[in-house]
C-alpha cells in the first residue's frame, strides 16, 4: 500500500547545523584547562554575509573597547583578536578572545571598513574586481 520514507533536511541546511562528535572537544578543554587557573582564548561568535560587492562580517564582542581589537588580513586569512580586563575575587583577570578563518575570495586589504559599536564589529570587506559577478551579454 503505501511506503514510509524518512524525511531528510536538504544538504545546505545539514551543513549549517553539522556538529560531529568533536565539536564539544575545544570546550571541554577550555573549561579543564581554565578550573587549573590558566589561561584560555575563547572563540569570538561570527556572522558572514555577502553582497555583490561586499563581504559583511559581524563580531559579538561584549565588553571590548576598541584599543584591544586587532583585526588582521594576511594571504586571504582574516584574524580577529581582542581582550578584555575583568575584576574578580582574585584580582584582574584578561580574557582573550580570537578567530580565524579562511576568505571565500580576495579582498581589497586596504579598503577594509571596521566599527565598534555596542560591543559588536562590524566590518565590510570589499571584493576584488575579479571576482565580482558581471553580466554576460548574449548575441
Amino acid at each position: 500500500m503505501y511506503r514510509l520514507i524518512r524525511y531528510a533536511q536538504p544538504l545546505a541546511a545539514n551543513v549549517a547545523n553539522y556538529r560531529s562528535r568533536w565539536s564539544g572537544l575545544e570546550q571541554e578543554l577550555n573549561s579543564l584547562f581554565s578550573s587549573a587557573g590558566a589561561e584560555y582564548t575563547r572563540s569570538i561568535p561570527v556572522s558572514v554575509n555577502e553582497d555583490k560587492d561586499n563581504l559583511q562580517i559581524t563580531a559579538e564582542l561584549p565588553g571590548v573597547q576598541r584599543a584591544d581589537v586587532t583585526v588582521e588580513i594576511v594571504e586571504e586569512v582574516l584574524s580577529l583578536k581582542a581582550t578584555r580586563k575583568v575584576a574578580g575575587a582574585e584580582g584582574e583577570q584578561t580574557i582573550s578572545f580570537a578567530r580565524e578563518f579562511d576568505l571565500p575570495y580576495p579582498v581589497q586589504a586596504d579598503k577594509v571598513a571596521a566599527e565598534l559599536k555596542d560591543g559588536v564589529l562590524r566590518l565590510t570587506l570589499l571584493k576584488v574586481e575579479a571576482v565580482k559577478p558581471r553580466k554576460i551579454e548574449i548575441c
